[in-house]
């Protein structure tokens, strides 16, 4: 595609910078062909114009999109260059925290220099198993493919370790190393690995010293091959070192030391041990102290020596030797000490008695006069005579250092070989995994001959890298049929050739070693001559001639000549050497390390070839013909030779390479230095790596990839069904130019660059729909919003209105409430003040009135009058104007009608001409004649009603008539009556006028009193409402205080229930960590028991190859009942004896101990023909002294006891005799006393009761005691005649078994069985003691209470003397109330254990009159002869009585038990019994078998059925351990015989559930409670197995099923992946889904509920289910960087939610899986949450509680946005959420622990089933079982 394309406004490039190597800007300004320039801004704001090159016109390089920022693989970025792959570093170092990253097929590993939680066995577990591209990058993802590779390929690997000094090599070669001895064990018990991994603090304090650049430095290289077996375990390891720097044993830089461990030693010296070597500070020695640094920060070499002390015993290096390496160490920095003098300007003296000299020599045995000599002499050797030659000081000093580095280097070959030696192994190596542990490139201020090395070194490893980079693209090419076209690489075949070619610096340098005169400058001016000229690689400097410069891959490097031909040659005086073969003391290390010198001595740190094995078939090195040739090679010829034996074996395997690098200077963590970055990735070949690729097709996509990932793109009529052919129509349309791509049979290849374009396109797409989307949306949310506010004003509206109505109404209602009360109130003055004054006018008015009346009288008989006649006037004139008006209106109504009447007519008569209306009139009058009559009849019924109203009314008005007249006579005599009371009316003015005044005064008088009233009342008002505040008041302070109080009870009760529950918690917390201990024991145990069955089989199975027959003895035989089941677990029991003894010892190496072994046995053998003579009567006399013991320990109880017995008889009497006395001593108070105490008395009696019962108490005592005493007797006969018994039999027995014995392996087991009755003996006899002795306790005990009982009685008999009559009465009654009380609790005792006694021997009765019975019927069957039996009737009544009463009982022979235990546990198949047969019916069984041997009290046949049981199970379980369904089925059975043994074990907290007939099914002989346990642990394992067995299963399908398939699709686009592909989210054939997962927990819960687990055991199974569920996928959330996003977080939380689901079906809400998904939810929450501001800060960290801190961080540095519409999650709010957690108290550990087990809990779960009801089907093959 075009620039102008590309490089639009808003783009992104890179520009160079001084300080930073590059940064980034963005275009301004669109770019057009021929610009001279550019418009840019960069991030700070600042715009600049950046200025093209006007020669190559080359653009800037263009930045990656966002979305490929930070990815695992720098080969997925689209554009692929320098500044890219620096930035993609950096954000991943800086930003994220993550030091590894891929490119390609290399893992750049950035040291943090901080200690980082990421190497532990959790992340060695998560990363075993997985593919190097589905986890993120890891050098355990590194060696996990190494391994692999081996394994499926069956070829070797290495992997290379490369980079700076300082960058991390040795410690990622170390934890590369520490993964395979993780991850594949040992094939022996010699821990193989952890003697590999011991190896390196011994390399590292001898190998390793500080630098300016780093304080663990490795100054040599090395490459180890751990080795493996056929079945890929580690079966030792080999070394071989390069090029170690000894230089440094004799000088060191400022701020450097020398080797660890001269420090170790110094710092140790104080130790007793350490005393003879004269050590002290070290800077007190010349050798190191010359860095002036010889402490570093955090190490403390003291600890540091033990570490490699322990590493030394560890490797096989006694004490003895470690002191002599430690000694030669001392002898060296003691030769760094000696002082050498001038003698004069020729020769050098060392002066007499220098102590460290003295030292040096009493430390390696030598003269102190030869050391002295030849320290400043030399012998020169001529062709006819030998001069010995004087030193100057300065060469004799050198030849002083040459020899302390010679030493030194002689040392280390030595370690290295014996560490060599440790780690071989006798086992034949099937493959290898090498680990190179290599010097990177190195320039410096002055470079000599150390650095030369090291980079021809690199130039060859980097020719090597480039080669295998360059084949790989081949292979990829070619396996995708894409058209190949040769890449142009950087080749450094040149520079090689200039330094090891013939003539090449190498051969120059050799050549001028051999010149007598040669020097370093002649050595120079050969270069100059031979390849200034000739190499463009070589160069000359301007100002000098003692150097050269070479260019290498990396960089140009320029060396100082000097001291080449010295370090070249490493020359050695000889006659040193002599001096120290010569040492007079025994000092074997010494003469170990000089006897060899006729051997090669490679000074790079090993001699070739020697280093160890090596299992590749490598060239000889043809040079190595006689010894004196090897003795002339010099150090570069050696280091030649051995360079390319490595490249040979690099060749032969696949590499893995591991590019480290150095982020700063300063070692400060987590700093990121662009140029040091940049120099490195250069020198180490990354960038090479890139450009390789981004010459080809770096980008690489599957077809399902690209169509899932650009399906935008696309329209629908594109999307065809084929997607290889939808894809390529798309990219024809999408990409014009053709050669920006290739289609490879299952992956489409672009160009760099293309696919940034291709997410330009889908960005552009994507943006465009959001846009429409956002339109759209927002259109509609503005609608909905006004729709809204809308609405919400109209209901605004409405209530207010409605609020203003009711104000209305209130304001109505309360005026018409105020008028109506105004209108009340002014009625009430008013009608007061109107009573007021009728009273005062009512006298006024009575007087007046009668006057008044007569004159109104008289006034109304005239107006009566008057009225009648105006009455009757007025009724004519009414009459008369009637009359006249009825005249007029009828006239008038009479014309009116006329007039209608004649209008009408004329209608009628124009209607009546028609038939029509003829018809309507004769209708219409019919209708009128209705109505007429009806009117008529309405009419008569009116006359009638005005009739009867009329002489209604004449009646009343007669009525009234009389009533007037009655009323007229009434007036007539009141009148009468006024006139006689005139004279009244003074009297009455006077009366009234009296009455006023009263009135008035009666008016004052009220007046007062109501003011009065008033003033009270007010008082008592305000009194009131004082006293109802004091109420309120006291009633808040009630109220207040009550509810203080409630709150405190409330609080305290809280308090309680939090302390409660918070113990409560702690206590369960405690329980289950016990719990778990305990079941963690039980798991190791079974892995040891397992261990140990395996070695056993073994070792039976090589003794089987061995010809001859197995015999038994006949005392073996004899004794089989006692401690067998059979004789096939006879034959195991003494296999497993044999292989015991073989076995035990295999702690080390296996091959040595079975040699060791095998002359034991030998040894054995020989003892035991030898012993064997005399072992009859060895056996004799030890059962002679055993009985003799027994009889004389019975004999001395027996003695005690009747000792007892004698001084409990004479302490009764003595009570009797005290009691005697007290009796006369009271009579005779009595009669002293005058009746106080009279035997007559109340008092006196009471205390003769208590006498007499005391006495009868006794009595009762002592026939117990003989009682005892004569059971006692009869049991000592019993055992004296059993004694004599089993002595008389048991020798004869024993001797016919001793003559029948005839070869060795008959007295072998002659012997083996004579120990086992040896065991039986004294386990019974030690029974026999145990049941005497707790005999003889509770007679002690016994005794013990009757003496108890008679001192207090004397108490109270003491105490009752002494207390008043009245008191000693009460008290008297008090205790024989209590004595009564306590002997009725005695009593009641006693008669439940009769009780229970009875029951049991009724039982044992049924049972002894049952085998009586068939006693008795078989003797008579016996007897009878056939004739007999033919004649006698048989009477069959009691068979149908016995089937119909069965007890829930088998019974079996002891010879059908082997029969039973195969057909029933070893043979049966779970699946037809899961589905045919009731659950747990194999349990069932077996509970009735033993319920069998029980009745009949045989404990042999229980235990021995108990024990075969628990072995089959055990047994079966190993075979088919694997098998889901048998574990379940195991399980379930194993539960329920353990729940058959608790509910039938007779105790009661098991028998609340039972039913009657159950509680008498109990078992009634034996308790087995030590079984229950046993059971209980064996339960325990099976579930620990089952959980295995699911978590195997399920493993798989986790990480795909939750974490990689897209359940919701097209919700997650994938990315590019680069060139380590991952699994596809893309659902095939074989991928797993959620549904996988969903159906294999239904099929586990299925199978569960078949077999009958119990409900609770199930719960707790799919609690642990589901911790693995979310503990997995966590840890790989934890670990894939591309699946922390936010569409991912969506697609975790509908899969959780599908499991819910699954959870709520099944009806597994309350079993506690949901809380143990609670990480994994919040972690998904956690990925959708917005992650910006504070309060999202504050908001996630109060969300994920069920998330560690480190976890937390982890996921935000991980979240990676998967469109350019996401955003990163910034540094300063990952900062902000460490800030606001420091204060969680939390484990530091990044994984869940995948490997946990909950503790399980077998809760007690009765059954309901009958055992008389179970039926036996045929199909299990037991017919021998007979019902009972």
């Amino acid at each position: 595609m075009a620039a102008s394309e590309l490089y639009t406004k808003c783009a992104r490039v890179w520009i160079p910078d001084a300080e930073e190597v590059w940064k980034s800007a963005e275009l301004t300004k669109d770019y057009k062909n021929g610009d001279a320039s550019l418009q840019l801004m960069l991030e700070d704001g600042t715009n600049i114009e950046h200025t093209l090159d006007p020669k190559t016109k080359n653009l800037p390089y263009l930045r990656n999109p966002d979305i490929l920022v930070g990815e695992n693989d720098l080969t997925a970025l689209s554009y692929l260059h320098e500044p890219a792959v620096l930035h993609n570093l950096k954000v991943r170092f800086v930003d994220s925290k993550l030091i590894y990253t891929y490119c390609g097929i290399v893992l750049v590993a950035i040291n943090p220099y901080e200690t980082l939680p990421i190497y532990g066995t959790d992340i060695i577990n998560a990363y075993s198993g997985q593919n190097m591209g589905d986890m993120d990058p890891h050098i355990f993802a590194v060696a996990e493919e190494a391994y692999k590779q081996m394994a499926r390929d069956e070829r070797n690997q290495s992997i290379i370790v490369s980079g700076e000094s300082g960058a991390g090599k040795t410690v990622s070669a170390k934890y590369a190393m520490r993964y395979f001895a993780t991850v594949s064990g040992s094939a022996s018990e010699a821990n193989v690995e952890e003697k590999v991994l011991a190896s390196n603090p011994i390399m590292e304090a001898i190998g390793n010293a500080k630098t300016t650049r780093n304080d663990n430095s490795s100054r040599f290289g090395k490459y180890i091959e751990i080795g493996f077996d056929t079945r890929f375990r580690i079966i030792g390891a080999n070394m071989r070192t390069y090029l170690l720097e000894k230089s440094r044993v004799v000088f060191q830089a400022d701020e450097e030391r020398n080797y660890h461990i001269f420090y170790q030693l110094c710092a140790s010296s104080h130790l007793p041990e350490f005393k003879n070597l004269k050590l002290s500070s070290a800077n007190d020695f010349l050798y190191t102290r010359q860095g002036r640094s010889p402490v570093i920060a955090g190490v403390d070499d003291t600890k540091e020596l033990s570490t490699t002390r322990n590493a030394f015993t560890l490797l096989g290096i006694n004490e003895s030797y470690q002191m002599g390496l430690f000694q030669v160490l001392a002898a060296i920095l003691h030769l760094g000490n000696v002082e050498i003098k001038d003698r004069d300007s020729d020769s050098s003296v060392i002066p007499p008695n220098n102590r460290h000299l003295t030292a040096f020599c009493e430390l390696v045995g030598v003269t102190y006069q030869d050391m002295s000599q030849w320290l400043c002499h030399r012998k020169l050797k001529t062709a006819t005579e030998t001069y010995v030659k004087p030193l100057p000081r300065l060469q004799a000093t050198n030849a002083r250092d040459a020899l302390s580095k010679h030493i030194y280097a002689k040392l280390f070959n030595w370690i290295v070989e014996h560490v060599n030696k440790a780690l071989i192994t006798n086992v034949k190596q099937h493959s290898f995994i090498g680990v190179l542990d290599i010097y990177g490139f190195e320039t410096f201020e002055i470079n000599s001959f150390e650095q030369f090395c090291i980079n021809y070194a690199n130039e060859k490893l980097q020719q090597q890298f480039n080669m295998h980079v360059f084949k790989l693209e081949q292979e990829e090419y070619m396996k995708e049929q894409i058209p190949w076209t040769l890449i142009d690489f950087y080749d450094n075949q040149p520079c090689i050739n200039l330094i090891e070619a013939k003539m090449g610096i190498l051969d120059l340098l050799d050549e001028e070693c051999k010149m007598p005169k040669g020097s370093d400058d002649s050595w120079a001016q050969k270069l100059y001559n031979t390849h200034l000229k000739t190499s463009s690689l070589f160069e000359k400097p301007r100002m000098s001639n003692r150097a050269f410069i070479i260019k290498h891959f990396a960089d140009k490097v320029e060396y100082q000549c000097d001291g080449f031909l010295e370090k070249n040659k490493d020359t050695v005086n000889e006659e040193q050497i002599n001096v120290l073969k010569a040492s007079k003391q025994k000092f074997e290390l010494l003469v170990e390390l000089f006897h060899d010198g006729e051997k090669a001595i490679s000074p790079t740190g090993q001699v070739p070839g020697t280093g160890g094995r090596t299992r590749l078939s490598i060239k000889p090195d043809k040079s190595r013909d006689s010894k004196s040739k090897e003795h002339k090679k010099t150090v570069g010829c050696q280091f030649r030779n051995s360079l390319q034996m490595l490249m040979e074996t690099l060749n032969a395997t696949t590499p893995h390479y591991v590019r480290c690098i150095k982020p700063n200077d300063f070692k400060m963590a987590f700093t990121f230095d662009p140029k040091r970055a940049v120099q490195q990735l250069r020198a180490c070949g990354v960038l090479e790596t890139i450009r390789i690729s981004a010459a080809g097709f770096p980008s690489r996509w599957t077809y399902q990839e690209f169509f899932s990932r650009y399906r935008v793109l696309m329209k629908q009529k594109d999307v065809l069904p084929d997607k290889k052919l939808t894809c390529k129509n798309v990219l024809e349309k999408l990409v014009q130019d053709q050669d920006k791509y290739q289609f490879g049979k299952t992956k489409i290849f672009f160009r760099a660059g293309q696919v940034a374009y291709l997410e330009k396109l889908r960005a552009d797409k994507l943006r465009a729909a959001c846009i429409r989307i956002q339109k759209t949306i927002r259109c509609w949310l503005a609608r909905k919003k006004y729709l809204r506010k809308r609405s919400a004003a109209i209901t605004i509206q409405r209530f207010t209105r409605g609020y203003q109505a009711r104000c209305l109404a209130k304001f109505m209602r309360r005026t018409q409430a105020a008028t109506v009360i105004q209108k009340y109130q002014r009625m009430y003055m008013e009608k007061k003040r109107y009573r007021q004054k009728q009273a005062a006018a009512l006298a006024m008015q009575t007087i007046l009135r009668a006057y008044m009346a007569r004159q109104k009288y008289q006034a109304l008989l005239r107006e009566h009058k008057a009225v009648i006649i105006q009455r009757h006037v007025r009724g004519w004139l009414a009459r008369c104007w009637y009359k006249r008006c009825l005249v007029s209106i009828v006239v008038l109504q009479c014309s009116i009608r006329r007039m209608r009447a004649r209008r009408e007519l004329k209608k009628l008569k124009i209607e009546a001409r028609s038939v029509e209306h003829f018809k309507k009139l004769n209708k219409g009058m019919e209708n009128k004649i209705m109505q007429l009559q009806r009117r008529i009849d309405e009419q008569t019924k009116e006359n009638r009603s005005v009739n009867e109203k009329l002489v209604g009314l004449e009646n009343s008005y007669t009525a009234e008539s009389e009533r007037m007249r009655g009323e007229l006579n009434r007036l007539r005599g009141v009148e009468e009556e006024a006139k006689k009371k005139t004279n009244q009316v003074t009297s009455l003015l006077e009366e009234l006028e009296r009455l006023r005044k009263e009135l008035s005064a009666t008016q004052q008088e009220k007046k007062t009193i109501e003011d009065w009233a008033q003033t009270y009342r007010n008082e008592m008002e305000m009194m009131v409402s004082e006293l109802k505040e004091q109420n309120g008041s006291l009633k808040k302070e009630k109220d207040d205080l009550n509810r203080l109080i409630q709150e405190q009870s409330q609080q305290m009760t809280e308090k309680m229930v939090r302390s409660i529950a918070q113990e409560t918690q702690q206590l369960e917390s405690d329980l289950n960590e016990e719990r778990s201990r305990y079941q963690n024991l039980l798991t190791e145990h079974l892995r040891l028991e397992e261990k140990y069955d395996d070695l056993k089989e073994e070792m039976v199975s090589s003794n089987v190859s061995k010809p001859g027959h197995r015999r038994t003895d006949s005392t073996h035989s004899s004794n089989e009942s006692e401690y067998t089941y059979n004789s096939e677990y006879a034959e195991l029991e003494e296999g497993s004896r044999a292989a015991e003894d073989v076995t035990r010892g295999m702690d080390t190496s296996l091959t040595l101990k079975l040699q060791k072994r095998l002359t034991e046995l030998e040894q054995e053998k020989q003892s035991l023909r030898n012993e064997l003579e005399n072992k009859e009567e060895q056996f004799q006399r030890a059962r002679a002294r055993d009985d003799a013991e027994f009889k004389k320990a019975r004999g001395a109880e027996l003695e005690y006891e009747s000792l007892k017995r004698q001084e409990l008889e004479s302490e009764n009497k003595k009570l009797k005799h005290n009691l005697a006395e007290m009796r006369q001593s009271l009579l005779g108070d009595a009669a002293a006393g005058a009746g106080a105490g009279a035997p007559g008395t109340p008092a006196y009696k009471v205390l003769l009761e208590q006498l007499n019962a005391s006495c009868e108490e006794l009595d009762v005592r002592k026939e117990e005691v003989l009682i005892l005493r004569s059971q006692l007797v009869s049991q000592k006969e019993a055992m004296h005649h059993k004694d004599e018994k089993e002595t008389m039999t048991e020798p004869s027995v024993y001797a016919e078994d001793v003559s029948k014995l005839k070869d060795a392996d008959e007295l072998k087991q002659a012997c083996i069985g004579l120990k086992d009755t040896n065991r039986l003996l004294e386990h019974q006899l030690q029974t026999q003691r145990r049941t005497y002795d707790n005999e003889v306790e509770s007679l002690r005990s016994e005794l013990q209470n009757v003496k108890e009982e008679n001192n207090r009685q004397q108490q109270l008999l003491a105490q009752n003397l002494q207390l008043p009559p009245e008191a000693r009465i009460e008290a008297s009654l008090q205790h024989e109330i209590t004595r009564l009380t306590n002997e009725n609790l005695d009593l009641m005792e006693q008669l439940e254990k009769q009780d229970r006694t009875i029951r049991k021997l009724k039982k044992q009765l049924k049972v002894y009159s049952k085998r009586i019975g068939e006693m008795g019927a078989g003797q008579t069957e016996g007897q009878t002869s056939p004739g007999q039996m033919v004649d006698e009737p048989i009477h069959p009544v009691n068979i149908p009585r016995r089937e119909k009463d069965f007890q829930g009982m088998l019974e079996y022979k002891k010879e059908d038990e082997l029969k039973l235990v195969k057909n029933l546990i070893l043979e049966l198949k779970p699946r037809g019994v899961a589905v045919n047969l009731i659950p747990g019916l194999p349990a069932y069984i077996l509970f009735m078998c033993l319920r069998h041997a029980d009745y009949v009290n045989d404990d042999q046949k229980v235990r021995t059925l108990l024990t075969s049981t628990i072995n089959s199970i055990k047994k079966i379980l190993k075979k088919r351990g694997d098998d889901f369904e048998t574990v379940s089925f195991w399980l379930a059975n194993t539960c329920r015989f353990l729940h058959c043994l608790k509910q039938y074990s007779g105790d009661e907290a098991f028998m609340k559930h039972n039913t009657q007939r159950q509680n008498e099914h109990c078992l009634s002989n034996f308790d087995l409670a030590e079984y229950r346990q046993v059971l209980s642990d064996l339960s325990i394992q099976i579930y620990q197995q089952l959980i295995k067995c699911m978590e195997n299963i399920l493993q798989p399908m986790i990480v795909s099923g939750m974490l990689e398939h897209e359940t919701i699709q097209g919700v997650s686009g994938v990315k590019p992946t680069g060139l380590r592909k991952r699994t596809s989210s893309i659902a095939d054939e074989g991928t797993y889904t959620l549904d996988s997962i969903l159906r294999q927990l239904s099929a586990f819960h299925s199978t569960m509920c078949q077999h009958g687990t119990d409900p609770e055991l199930i719960k707790q199974v799919v609690k642990q289910q589901f911790y693995i569920i979310g503990a997995v996928t966590l840890n790989n959330l934890l670990l894939r960087k591309d699946m922390c996003s936010w569409s991912k977080g969506m697609q975790i939380r509908y899969n959780v939610s599908q499991l819910e689901e699954w959870l709520r079906d099944k009806g597994l809400m309350t079993c506690g899986a949901k809380e143990t998904l609670e990480p994994l939810i919040q972690a998904a929450q956690l990925l959708q949450v917005k992650k910006k501001t504070d309060e999202d800060a504050e908001a996630i960290c109060s969300m994920c509680l069920a998330l560690t801190t480190a976890q937390i961080v982890k996921v935000l540095n991980l979240y990676t946005p998967v469109n350019e519409f996401e955003e990163r999650v910034s540094v300063s709010f990952i900062r902000t959420i460490q800030t606001r957690l420091r204060d969680r108290c939390e484990s530091p550990q990044l994984l869940m622990d995948t490997k946990m087990i909950y503790p399980v809990t077998f809760p007690f779960s009765p059954s309901s089933l009958a055992l008389e009801t179970i039926q036996i089907p045929s199909s299990l093959n037991l017919a021998f079982l007979t019902r009972v």
